[in-house]
């Protein structure tokens, strides 16, 4: 039995390629390289090049590799860019998972897992955010994935696969083995954002929104360290393929950081002083939004490994020394 892992060349997908591997699992990967990168994967796994909404070519992989459950982490995932281009955000985010799971069904796909977003939630009246919260984002990405959820749900009930959907809280860090981390160069992560500026990768950063209500007047986030949510997956497909239900579930340690908190523990474990520039508040962002994670804990027996925010900025920036290095080379 194999995993389809469509994006999994990307940031997320490549930590769930690495714990199936480490896990013993056969792995194919599809992804279109638009924001992924191949010398992310190990070596043994498979990498087909493709758009998930390629019928043909997802029926193709699925045929040729025996692909019994599909992990789906092919996305866009900016919130100020889905504000700007929303019809961009619902094609590649809400059509594609469509088709991508009509061609699921058709070619016999038994198991599904879906990479969702806390964003579904929008501006929650409960922090912690628990799963039986009213799902009303406010922003064409949390739209996106929303709409996504429901296709999964209602195709689940009419064809008879089982799925697990996680929501995600706000991801960071990188393999502690040092085997992958964000790599996007561009990218819009807070600590990603910190940990370069930290090491002189750019002139500063900014902080939107200090007038939030919060202690200090920044977002309140709940940071989520990559290889345990990666993990959260891996035992996500394992409940599955032994006949667990069907479930939808938090992703987060159940703790918040503001903005400028986070600002300050990069600046103490770097050892570096950076700019910080202080600008308006981004559209489409929540104040304060902190998951409740009772439910992944008790119902897939999930335990992180890596809540510990100065450990998630160690590994950051490690992570962003190794790429200086190889793009020296």
């Amino acid at each position: 039995m194999t995993v389809l892992v469509t994006g999994g060349a990307g940031y997320i997908g490549s930590h769930m390629v690495l714990a199936l591997v480490d896990a013993g699992q056969d792995v194919v990967v599809l992804d279109d390289l638009s924001t992924g990168y191949d010398w992310l994967l190990p070596p043994e796994v498979r990498l087909v090049v493709g758009d998930v909404a390629d019928a043909d070519r997802v029926a193709e992989t699925i045929r040729t590799y025996g692909c019994d459950a599909l992990a789906h982490f092919a996305a866009r995932i900016v919130v100020p860019d889905s504000v700007a281009d929303p019809l961009g955000y619902y094609l590649a985010n809400t059509v594609k998972t469509r088709a991508l799971i009509e061609t699921a069904v058709k070619s016999g796909i038994r198991h599904v897992i879906f990479s969702s977003t806390a964003a579904v939630y929008g501006e929650p009246a409960t922090v912690p955010v628990p799963e039986t919260l009213e799902t009303t984002p406010i922003n064409p990405y949390g739209r996106s994935k929303l709409m996504s959820e429901w296709m999964i749900e209602d195709a689940a009930r009419a064809h008879g696969f089982s799925y697990v959907i996680l929501r995600y809280f706000n991801v960071a860090g990188a393999d502690p083995r040092g085997r992958s981390g964000q790599s996007t160069p561009n990218a819009t992560h807070l600590i990603k954002v910190a940990t370069q500026a930290a090491l002189g990768q750019r002139s500063h950063m900014e902080v939107f929104g200090t007038d939030y209500p919060t202690p200090d007047g920044s977002c309140l986030r709940d940071y989520i360290q990559v290889s345990d949510l990666a993990e959260a997956h891996r035992v996500a497909l394992d409940h599955l393929r032994a006949g667990g239900a069907s479930l939808t579930l938090n992703c987060g340690y159940g703790r918040g950081y503001s903005v400028l908190e986070v600002v300050d523990v990069v600046r103490r474990i770097s050892g570096r002083d950076f700019t910080v520039r202080l600008s308006p508040r981004r559209a489409g962002d929540p104040a304060r939004i902190v998951a409740g994670s009772e439910r992944i804990r008790a119902e897939l027996g999930w335990v992180p490994r890596h809540d510990d925010l100065e450990g998630i900025v160690r590994q950051a920036l490690d992570w962003e020394d190794h790429l200086a290095k190889r793009n020296r080379r």
